[in-house]
């Protein structure tokens, strides 16, 4: 210490040379809930195709009530079935991930460097899987509704009449809503001008707003383009003749269902790499298990006039 100067105590800055700083893994902002995976029945399937058999004219099946004088009084009836019933072919979505081996060596404490580089692929990989269940021209759900079950709005932004007209076309057990976080948030305003808010209902350990009992599930993967949305309602599972999903089981490396990570070997430069597969693909087993209200105006500031009723 030069003379004359005041002794002081040791300062932040050196200080901070001899402490262990908490680190957190990587956070990857675009990870999201993924309700709509979590919400469907997943169907395993052989070969990687689903063949869905339909009865053919169903309303041409006959019964009778007559009164009991004998079988002679009863119609003869049968089912018939399509003859070429629709398969649904599992699709990929995959990528190969690189990692080089002096990163992994070298700087793998307190995380490992494979580990967290798959885990952050994997969370993408499963992103683009809700996106596909939703927008994919082949099985999607947005392109594969039918056109009885497809609706517009008339007032603009949502309003419970519209998710009344979704709930007469899905009125079979229907599941939950769908639609883009902004097209809940116009909702609830649109409630809360008509002085009727929404209840709501814990999933999951999360809040969701709820119409006639049906939960609205936000999905950033539904469209949200020049402030219009839409919104889904569906019917689930194979019992309900329902929407499910559809995943190839016991795949070699398996992760989770229908995702599987294979180590493909270690280059001369040094690179170690990873296949990353995710086979999936989703089946709308009846017409009126999907509705969908289209042109949903989502504009906070659209024609704000509060009206209440009592």
């Amino acid at each position: 210490m030069p003379e004359g100067q005041a002794r002081v105590a040791l300062g932040d800055v050196a200080a901070r040379q001899l402490a262990n700083a908490t680190k957190t893994v990587a956070q990857m902002s675009t990870i999201t809930p993924r309700w709509l995976v979590h919400l469907l029945q997943w169907v395993p399937v052989e070969a990687g195709i689903y063949r869905l058999n339909q009865a053919s004219n169903p309303d041409s099946v006959e019964v009778a009530c007559p009164p009991p004088r004998g079988e002679d009084d009863l119609p003869s009836t049968y089912v018939d079935y399509e003859e070429n019933p629709r398969e649904y072919f599992l699709t990929s979505v995959g990528t190969v991930l690189d990692v080089h081996t002096r990163v992994s060596d070298l700087y793998s404490q307190p995380y490992d460097q494979v580990a967290e580089q798959l885990r952050l692929t994997i969370e993408t990989i499963k992103e683009r899987q809700e996106r596909e269940l939703l927008t994919n021209p082949g099985y999607g759900l947005l392109t594969n509704v039918a056109d009885s079950q497809r609706i517009s709005t008339l007032a603009g932004p949502p309003t419970p009449d519209d998710l009344d007209e979704l709930i007469k076309k899905v009125w079979k057990e229907p599941a939950f809503f769908l639609t883009h976080p902004e097209g809940i948030a116009a909702f609830g305003r649109e409630c809360t001008r008509r002085g009727v808010p929404p209840p709501t209902v814990s999933l999951f350990g999360s809040q969701f707003l709820t119409w006639r009992g049906i939960p609205l599930i936000p999905s950033d993967k539904v469209p949200l383009e020049n402030g219009k949305t839409k919104f889904v309602l569906l019917r689930v599972g194979e019992k309900r003749q329902g929407v499910v999903g559809l995943y190839q089981p016991g795949l070699a490396g398996e992760q989770s269902p229908g995702l599987s990570v294979r180590f493909m070997g270690i280059g001369r430069n040094a690179i170690a790499s990873y296949l990353i597969t995710l086979y999936c693909s989703l089946a709308i087993l009846t017409p009126d298990a999907l509705a969908v209200l289209d042109d949903v105006e989502v504009d906070r500031y659209h024609d704000y006039q509060p009206v209440y009723t009592k």
